[in-house]
């Protein structure tokens, strides 16, 4: 374990209780675990898309299928590894 995450360890023994859900509240959006479940949660709850596809649309599908059957995509864990 890194000195930073044994001294984080050793604050949070700390911490007065009633300051807990404070601290999680900043740290839990930090972990990939959960910004990926985040994610997942706001696709699953937004809302159905029922105008009409331009031919704009069309194209940039066109093109991701392209790009998949290219193998020219990443993984999710890769695309989170992106933003650290």
């Amino acid at each position: 374990m890194s000195v930073a995450k044994e001294r984080l360890h050793d604050l949070i023994d700390l911490l007065p209780e009633a300051e807990e859900g404070k601290v999680l509240a900043f740290l839990e959006p930090l972990t990939k675990e959960e910004v990926h479940r985040r994610i997942m949660e706001s696709i699953a709850n937004a809302p159905e898309d029922d105008e009409p596809l331009s031919e704009e649309d069309l194209e940039a599908i066109r093109r991701g299928r392209e790009d998949i059957a290219a193998g020219r995509v990443m993984t999710t864990e890769e695309m989170l590894r992106s933003f650290e």
